[in-house]
């Protein structure tokens, strides 16, 4: 037999998933899975209904139902003040991470640099290099996530083409600052990059921290490509509804690689976005200030057993140091210990880093109910009583 694709060969079972089955086999809380408890806003799903019984459920636009695409110009313009056009402007997806790919299978052609900043949503990689691109890495370290700009400019050519941007970021919880928005503009601005701005967690951002779309800032609207996912937005990751904004140059080459991809999304899931995202202000500040308490949950418990925690400024995700609590192992290995010998699971930070990752740091998920967050604290609590 000829051998398969060498990108997707080469990749192993993904961290998630493995931690996941362990999680089952050991009866562990998971928190390692970012996804919610709940099930959504009970409007919102109640218009889904509505929608399937009468409205037509056959193949809708390739670029999405008009409602949904004038809705996220709406949003964009409500939000942010970005002027946006629905009907030239805006294409829907099966989901971020489909967007993410018809983002990079559009724009990339072989041998183009493409700056991705670490730790690193898992899809990028293997799809900047299935379209031909040479990823150029710049590496932000906890725990204080700060953007390395001299590493950025260094880094940055006439070959780069894209710079794939994740503010809120996975899994730091870091929120990009104005002055480091702009200085990353200024770069794309210079080396005339396209910047491939990952922006899912844009409502879920706590204290006094607040997203900024880099397109927003001056001389950016042309050069973003702002992709936005329903899932987060409204805790439904199950009906993967993505979008992607851009001028219609950026997003003619996405939508022809979408064609390809999914060519469609369910077009009552879409509907009933649409109507979601015109819900009022209290939804999206109650979205935001559930989370930040759970948050705030979590990271006095994990502070209180001996990690070392730096509060996040958004996602549904909480970077933890175990440095102190003596284990002879690393991340993974810590992780897998928790599953076992606790009866908790995280994930390790070092799955999104490609090379010599810091091996201390684990992620916990607290986008979970009181009570499961309250019974994970309550498993290592009497782990860690047990050890002196």
């Amino acid at each position: 037999m000829k051998p398969a694709n060498s990108i997707f060969s080469a990749l192993g079972t993904t961290v998630f998933t493995v931690m996941s089955q362990l999680a089952v086999e050991h009866k562990a809380v998971n928190l390692g899975q970012g996804f919610p408890d709940g099930n959504g806003p009970d409007d919102v799903r109640a218009k889904a209904q509505e929608f399937l019984a009468d409205q037509p459920n056959q193949y809708p636009p390739m670029m999405g139902v008009p409602a949904l695409r004038d809705a996220v110009a709406a949003h964009a313009k409500r939000f942010y003040g970005v002027e946006v056009n629905g009907a030239e402007e805006v294409m829907v997806t099966s989901g971020a991470t489909e967007a993410i790919a018809a983002c990079l299978f559009g724009h990339i052609n072989t041998g183009d640099e493409v700056i991705v900043f670490e730790p690193v949503y898992d899809s990028y990689l293997p799809m900047i290099r299935l379209a031909g691109g040479v990823p150029r890495l710049i590496r932000l370290s906890p725990p204080d996530w700060e953007l390395p700009r001299a590493e950025l400019a260094f880094a940055c050519s006439e070959r780069t083409k894209l710079i794939v941007l994740n503010t809120p970021m996975n899994p730091s919880g870091k929120v990009f600052t104005a002055d480091e928005l702009g200085f990353i503009g200024g770069v794309a601005q210079r080396y005339d990059c396209t910047v491939v701005c990952d922006e899912v967690y844009e409502h879920l951002t706590f204290g006094a921290a607040r997203h900024i779309p880099l397109m927003s800032l001056p001389g950016m609207r042309e050069r973003c490509l702002r992709i936005g996912s329903a899932g987060k937005t409204f805790a439904l990751t199950g009906w993967k509804v993505g979008y992607v904004t851009g001028a219609p140059h950026l997003l003619a080459p996405v939508a022809k690689a979408h064609q390809f991809l999914t060519f469609t999304t369910p077009p009552n899931l879409q509907r009933a976005v649409a109507y979601g995202l015109g819900k009022d202000d209290a939804y999206f500040q109650g979205l935001a200030r559930d989370l930040e308490r759970k948050r705030d949950l979590l990271a006095e418990g994990l502070s209180n057993l001996g990690f070392g925690v730096k509060t996040p400024d958004s996602t549904y995700f909480l970077t933890a140091d175990f440095a102190k609590l003596r284990f002879n192992g690393d991340d993974l290995a810590f992780c897998r210990h928790l599953t076992t010998e606790a009866g908790v699971t995280a994930i390790p930070v070092s799955a999104f880093y490609e090379d010599k990752p810091p091996q201390n740091f684990v992620r916990f998920a607290f986008c979970k109910d009181d009570d499961t967050l309250a019974e994970a604290l309550d498993r290592l609590a009497r782990y860690f009583s047990k050890q002196g």
